[in-house]
Protein backbone atom coordinates (compact mmCIF):
# COMPACT_ATOMS: atom_id res chain seq x y z
CA UNK A 1 0.00 0.00 0.00
CA UNK A 2 1.16 3.23 -0.77
CA UNK A 3 2.78 4.88 2.56
CA UNK A 4 3.95 8.11 1.52
CA UNK A 5 3.58 10.90 -1.21
CA UNK A 6 6.45 13.54 -1.62
CA UNK A 7 6.47 16.47 -3.47
CA UNK A 8 8.89 16.45 -6.13
CA UNK A 9 8.67 19.97 -7.92
CA UNK A 10 12.45 20.13 -8.01
CA UNK A 11 14.55 17.11 -6.30
CA UNK A 12 16.96 19.58 -4.09
CA UNK A 13 20.48 18.09 -4.09
CA UNK A 14 20.93 19.45 -0.28
CA UNK A 15 17.37 17.87 0.92
CA UNK A 16 17.41 13.83 2.11
CA UNK A 17 14.31 11.17 2.10
CA UNK A 18 14.87 10.05 5.62
CA UNK A 19 12.59 6.77 5.91
CA UNK A 20 11.57 4.50 8.79
CA UNK A 21 10.42 1.19 9.47
CA UNK A 22 8.22 -0.58 12.05
CA UNK A 23 10.93 -2.44 13.41
CA UNK A 24 12.79 1.23 14.07
CA UNK A 25 15.25 1.22 10.85
CA UNK A 26 15.89 4.50 9.80
CA UNK A 27 17.72 5.01 6.00
CA UNK A 28 18.72 8.50 4.66
CA UNK A 29 19.25 9.36 1.17
CA UNK A 30 19.77 12.31 -1.03
CA UNK A 31 16.40 13.59 -2.67
CA UNK A 32 18.16 13.83 -5.90
CA UNK A 33 18.75 9.84 -5.97
CA UNK A 34 15.09 9.79 -7.07
CA UNK A 35 15.69 12.22 -9.71
CA UNK A 36 14.46 9.68 -12.79
CA UNK A 37 11.13 8.22 -13.43
CA UNK A 38 10.36 4.68 -14.23
CA UNK A 39 7.48 2.76 -15.04
CA UNK A 40 7.93 -0.30 -12.96
CA UNK A 41 9.77 2.22 -10.08
CA UNK A 42 13.18 2.56 -8.07
CA UNK A 43 14.29 0.42 -5.07
CA UNK A 44 14.05 3.01 -2.21
CA UNK A 45 14.86 1.15 0.77
CA UNK A 46 15.71 -2.61 1.47
CA UNK A 47 13.18 -4.03 3.65
CA UNK A 48 13.89 -7.01 6.18
CA UNK A 49 12.02 -9.67 6.38
CA UNK A 50 9.21 -9.00 8.66
CA UNK A 51 9.59 -5.23 8.43
CA UNK A 52 7.30 -2.55 6.46
CA UNK A 53 7.80 1.43 5.86
CA UNK A 54 6.21 3.26 8.56
CA UNK A 55 6.73 6.69 7.18
CA UNK A 56 9.02 9.07 4.63
CA UNK A 57 9.84 12.80 5.30
CA UNK A 58 11.83 15.31 3.67
CA UNK A 59 14.76 16.89 5.75
CA UNK A 60 17.56 19.00 5.80
CA UNK A 61 20.35 16.99 6.51
CA UNK A 62 20.71 19.20 10.20
CA UNK A 63 17.35 18.07 11.74
CA UNK A 64 16.08 16.70 15.05
CA UNK A 65 14.16 13.61 14.55
CA UNK A 66 11.34 12.15 16.41
CA UNK A 67 10.78 8.56 16.66
CA UNK A 68 7.28 7.41 18.30
CA UNK A 69 6.33 3.81 18.88
CA UNK A 70 2.81 2.36 19.73
CA UNK A 71 3.95 1.62 23.36
CA UNK A 72 4.45 5.73 23.86
CA UNK A 73 8.71 5.50 24.02
CA UNK A 74 9.24 9.06 22.00
CA UNK A 75 13.44 9.41 20.63
CA UNK A 76 14.91 12.48 19.65
CA UNK A 77 18.20 12.47 17.69
CA UNK A 78 20.33 14.24 15.67
CA UNK A 79 19.75 13.78 11.87
CA UNK A 80 23.50 13.79 11.07
CA UNK A 81 23.67 10.22 13.21
CA UNK A 82 22.45 9.20 10.20
CA UNK A 83 24.83 9.11 7.36
CA UNK A 84 23.47 9.59 3.86
CA UNK A 85 23.29 6.03 2.02
CA UNK A 86 22.21 4.79 -1.62
CA UNK A 87 19.04 3.55 -2.61
CA UNK A 88 19.36 0.44 -2.52
CA UNK A 89 20.80 0.27 1.14
CA UNK A 90 18.98 -1.48 4.25
CA UNK A 91 19.48 1.76 7.03
CA UNK A 92 20.57 1.36 9.93
CA UNK A 93 19.08 1.43 13.83
CA UNK A 94 17.49 4.19 14.27
CA UNK A 95 14.99 3.22 17.51
CA UNK A 96 15.57 -0.27 19.75
CA UNK A 97 12.35 -1.49 20.62
CA UNK A 98 10.88 -4.40 22.96
CA UNK A 99 9.89 -7.33 21.71
CA UNK A 100 5.82 -6.37 21.82
CA UNK A 101 6.61 -2.23 19.99
CA UNK A 102 6.93 -0.87 16.61
CA UNK A 103 7.13 2.11 15.43
CA UNK A 104 4.37 4.49 14.29
CA UNK A 105 5.92 7.69 13.60
CA UNK A 106 8.55 10.05 12.29
CA UNK A 107 8.96 13.89 12.16
CA UNK A 108 10.86 16.38 12.10
CA UNK A 109 11.60 18.75 14.98
CA UNK A 110 10.17 22.21 13.78
CA UNK A 111 10.66 25.64 15.41
CA UNK A 112 7.73 26.83 17.32
CA UNK A 113 5.77 23.43 17.41
CA UNK A 114 5.01 20.74 19.59
CA UNK A 115 5.16 17.12 19.33
CA UNK A 116 0.96 15.15 19.30
CA UNK A 117 0.53 12.06 20.49
CA UNK A 118 -2.35 10.64 19.67
CA UNK A 119 -3.90 7.14 20.89
CA UNK A 120 -6.57 4.49 19.59
CA UNK A 121 -9.17 5.36 22.13
CA UNK A 122 -9.24 9.41 20.94
CA UNK A 123 -6.76 10.48 23.76
CA UNK A 124 -4.24 12.99 22.58
CA UNK A 125 -1.82 15.27 24.34
CA UNK A 126 0.75 18.17 23.26
CA UNK A 127 4.37 18.10 24.98
CA UNK A 128 7.26 20.73 24.64
CA UNK A 129 9.76 19.37 22.60
CA UNK A 130 12.06 20.70 24.94
CA UNK A 131 10.78 18.11 27.44
CA UNK A 132 12.70 15.62 25.41
CA UNK A 133 16.57 15.82 25.14
CA UNK A 134 18.82 14.75 22.46
CA UNK A 135 20.19 11.13 22.50
CA UNK A 136 22.32 8.79 20.32
CA UNK A 137 20.53 6.97 17.47
CA UNK A 138 19.62 3.69 18.18
CA UNK A 139 18.29 3.74 21.56
CA UNK A 140 15.14 2.75 23.52
CA UNK A 141 14.19 6.81 23.87
CA UNK A 142 11.97 8.20 27.02
CA UNK A 143 8.37 7.51 27.75
CA UNK A 144 6.31 10.08 25.88
CA UNK A 145 3.14 9.41 27.26
CA UNK A 146 1.73 6.94 29.98
CA UNK A 147 -0.28 4.36 28.66
CA UNK A 148 -3.53 2.82 30.07
CA UNK A 149 -6.00 -0.04 29.13
CA UNK A 150 -8.42 2.52 28.19
CA UNK A 151 -6.44 4.76 26.00
CA UNK A 152 -5.10 2.05 23.93
CA UNK A 153 -1.73 2.50 22.14
CA UNK A 154 -0.23 5.59 20.40
CA UNK A 155 -1.59 5.54 16.40
CA UNK A 156 -0.48 8.54 15.79
CA UNK A 157 2.47 11.34 16.50
CA UNK A 158 2.98 14.64 14.79
CA UNK A 159 4.58 18.32 14.79
CA UNK A 160 2.13 21.09 15.68
CA UNK A 161 1.88 24.60 15.77
CA UNK A 162 -0.47 26.44 18.21
CA UNK A 163 -2.73 28.13 15.33
CA UNK A 164 -3.00 24.43 13.58
CA UNK A 165 -5.77 22.81 13.35
CA UNK A 166 -6.25 18.76 13.09
CA UNK A 167 -9.23 16.60 11.73
CA UNK A 168 -9.43 13.39 12.93
CA UNK A 169 -11.03 10.44 11.89
CA UNK A 170 -12.07 7.32 13.42
CA UNK A 171 -12.37 3.58 11.21
CA UNK A 172 -15.97 4.41 11.19
CA UNK A 173 -15.90 7.43 8.99
CA UNK A 174 -16.85 10.35 12.14
CA UNK A 175 -14.51 13.17 11.79
CA UNK A 176 -13.89 15.26 14.11
CA UNK A 177 -12.47 18.98 14.14
CA UNK A 178 -10.59 20.98 16.39
CA UNK A 179 -8.04 23.41 17.70
CA UNK A 180 -4.59 22.58 18.58
CA UNK A 181 -4.77 24.62 21.62
CA UNK A 182 -7.42 22.99 23.00
CA UNK A 183 -5.45 19.31 23.61
CA UNK A 184 -4.18 20.17 26.66
CA UNK A 185 -0.83 20.60 26.87
CA UNK A 186 1.23 18.06 29.09
CA UNK A 187 4.46 16.82 30.28
CA UNK A 188 6.53 13.78 29.09
CA UNK A 189 5.58 11.47 31.17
Amino acid sequence: KIQAIIDTRDFAGERFLFFATRNGTVKKTAFDAYDSSRRDGLIAINLRDGDELVRVIETSGNDDIFMVSRRGMTIRFAEGDVRPMGRTAGGVRGMRLRTDDSVVSVDVARDDTAILLLTEAGFGKRTQLERFNAQARGGQGVRGIRLTGKKGEVVAAFMVGLDDEIVAVSNNGITIRMEVRSISSQGRD
